[in-house]
């Protein structure tokens, strides 16, 4: 697993504009970040549960439910528990398409789901 906290990193799909908005409000604040290209360079079952650590969430929390991935995979009809878990987190490493977006692991070892720029901004603010 990768090493993010004490930098951020910030997960993207290029095609997606609150990505690309995100992307231009760190750059215009100077701020030092790795992009990571979630749909090619696909996080691990192990990074989804640390991102999801850091950002507080469940997998149920961060997963694109209108997606065709998530309607074949009839995802509105899971149980959201604990028990349940462990298949979320599967369903969104092997449909990195579902991973709600952009995602920014702050530098205190936070994270945020960037999709405002107030989002962002809070990322920003959070110094290690």
């Amino acid at each position: 697993m990768r090493d993010t906290v004490g930098r951020m990193e910030i997960w993207i799909n290029p095609a997606c504009s609150k990505c690309r908005s995100a992307l231009t409000l760190l750059d215009a604040e100077g701020a030092d970040y790795t992009v990571r290209r979630y749909l090619e360079d696909v996080p691990s079952e192990d990074e989804i549960r640390e991102v999801l650590h850091r950002l507080g969430l469940e997998p149920w929390d961060i997963t694109r439910t209108q997606e065709a991935a998530a309607k074949e995979l009839g995802v509105k009809d899971w149980a959201r528990d604990e028990a349940s878990r462990d298949r979320w987190v599967k369903a969104l490493a092997e449909h990195p398409k579902l991973i709600q977006r952009p995602i920014i692991t702050a530098q205190d070892g936070t994270a945020v789901v960037g999709r405002t720029d107030e989002a962002v901004q809070d990322a920003l603010s959070r110094k290690s």
